[in-house]
């Protein structure tokens, strides 16, 4: 198999040591093409545990709906269950969480003819609806080399699922959505999974309800962006306000794509007991709370083209006035909190990545802190395409998830990680100055898991308890672990430096030592801040 792919010039062949960095790549490179057209990364390892160092990847993109082809070599039915060396049972490994598994048996030249029907049916269960992994299983019997010969011919082929439309919009679902657009205060909450978010706002303008951005949207843009739509980027940080968070209830939430990532803001819109509305392209609907009333699977663009044909624009009303001063207030607030000299703290290094980063390019956000500090606090921009692992919120794999998100895009992509996260996965840093891609990785050193100390553990907990069981220190130096790669690395201490470390061509680590304590702290007095200039109003 590895001969007959290195064989075809029309795909792109990249080598990992580790299967299990491998896996992710495929994964970055598959969430990477979401974009455009949705095609999968072909994954291939040798059997016995090679495959087993898959099934993270793959259950992050079933849950992700992610497409990946992956193809497990494996010994011949002779060698099943005498002993023999690198064999293992590989019939379903991954359980659940594939869309399909084919154990292809033995190839034989007597099956040529199949092969392409074979192709076709794992790529069509791929990239369908719900795209997620596919396991096509193949066993060989030696002689373990070849010759890559012409494919057989092309009889008639189609992919479906590529770029295919949802289902129709049924009447029904029409007239809910009129019915909760009909409402005065409501709210358009824009989260990752939308194919237009320029309909989004137009649609958002033309209720006069504000738009709540998740930083993997693409709506979270500034005022001159927004087609006269209210973007309210910092919905977290204004709702942890009890006064704020009372006096606008809202009675509507339409959602497009994945709810945020903020609980405040979840929590918040579960409370209000409003009619909630969501609209993806995907059969499966992210819904922990069952809270949604109505799923509309469907596009984004084609649910704004529907509904923007049968709402006549409204006027500006007090919701939307006030929270437009709302966010702008906020935003004056963090911006008056810092400026280039200020020393690096864990939110100010969220907003500055995102500040920083030309247009065209990518944000890979790892899970825990930075994903959220991302959402929370980076001010509005357009240009640059935030992605995540969202799909079970796991640390694991993130470097080399980030690796195929370059290596798909073809351009400059920041990683913004933690140190523990970095730690999981050191084997995506093999190669990675050979690998010909721009790649900025941006390590916040709080030396252990800086999320929990956010938790009442770390106030309940006898210190030391605490620190073995959940804050997980480690003595790495990270610069030298990087040094150890050939990757240039630099430390930074303030906000112009972290600025001009992102700037010069080509891939590198740039680290930020915090302390965890000290964070928490540093959170908090955002928020005061916040709560603070709000009243002296």
């Amino acid at each position: 198999m590895a001969l007959a792919l290195a064989a075809r010039s029309e795909l792109q062949l990249h080598i990992f040591h580790d299967e299990r960095s491998a896996s992710f790549a495929a994964l970055g490179i598959g969430l990477s093409s979401k974009s455009g057209k949705l095609m999968p990364a072909i994954l291939l390892c040798t059997s016995g545990t090679a495959a087993v160092e898959f099934h993270a990847a793959v259950v992050e993109a079933h849950y992700a709906l992610v497409p990946m082809l992956v193809c497990t070599a494996d010994r011949p039915p002779e060698l099943q269950g005498v002993g023999a060396a690198q064999t293992i049972d590989q019939q379903n490994l991954y359980g659940a969480s594939t869309r399909l598994f084919v154990d292809a048996g033995v190839a034989d030249d007597t099956g040529r003819d199949n092969w392409r029907q074979l192709a076709q049916e794992v790529l069509n269960a791929a990239v369908q609806t719900d795209a997620g992994p596919v396991h096509l299983n193949l066993p060989f019997r030696e002689p373990l080399v070849g010759i890559a010969e012409a494919l057989p011919g092309v009889i008639g082929s189609h992919v479906e699922g590529l770029n295919e439309e949802p289902q129709a919009i049924s009447q029904h679902l029409i007239q809910e959505l009129s019915k909760a657009c009909s409402e005065e205060k409501g709210v358009i909450v824009a989260g990752n999974g939308i194919d237009n978010p320029q309909m989004v706002l137009e649609l958002a303008n033309r209720l006069q309800w504000p738009v709540f951005s998740d930083s993997r949207s693409g709506c979270r843009v500034d005022v001159g962006n927004a087609c006269g739509a209210t973007v309210v980027s910092n919905a977290d940080v204004l709702l942890r306000d009890s006064a704020i968070a009372q006096a606008f209830t809202p009675r509507a939430v339409l959602r497009f794509g994945e709810p945020p990532v903020s609980k405040v803001v979840n929590t918040w819109i579960r409370e209000s007991k409003c009619t909630y509305l969501a609209v993806s392209d995907t059969l499966q609907l992210v819904d922990p709370d069952r809270i949604v009333g109505e799923h509309v699977v469907a596009r984004a663009s084609q649910v704004c083209e529907r509904l923007n044909a049968l709402i006549q624009h409204k006027p500006a009303t007090s919701w939307v006035t006030n929270w437009q001063k709302l966010q702008a207030t906020c935003s004056s607030i963090l911006d008056s909190m810092w400026n280039d000299t200020s020393d690096l703290t864990e939110p100010l290094v969220a907003r500055t990545v995102v500040e920083a980063m030309p247009d065209d390019s990518n944000l890979v956000l790892s899970s825990s802190m930075p994903v959220r500090d991302v959402e929370w606090f980076s001010a509005p921009r357009i240009g640059v395409r935030v992605l995540a692992n969202r799909g079970v919120n796991g640390i694991d794999g993130v470097v080399s998830t980030a690796v195929g998100v370059a290596l798909e895009s073809a351009q400059l992509t920041a990683l913004l990680i933690g140190d523990i996260a970095l730690l999981h996965d050191t084997n995506g840093l093999l190669n990675l100055m050979q690998r010909k891609i721009d790649l900025k990785i941006v390590v916040v050193d709080n030396k252990g898991g800086g999320i929990f100390a956010f938790l009442p553990q770390s106030t309940t907990l006898d210190p030391q308890r605490f620190e073995q069981l959940f804050g997980t220190p480690h003595n790495v130096d990270i610069g030298q672990l990087v040094q150890a790669h050939g990757i240039p690395c630099a430390t930074v201490k303030t906000v112009t430096q972290l600025r001009q470390a992102l700037l010069p061509q080509g891939s590198r680590v740039i680290v930020i030592n915090t302390d965890r304590q000290k964070n928490v702290a540093d959170h908090d007095a955002i928020y005061a801040a916040v709560a603070n200039g709000f009243k002296a109003e």
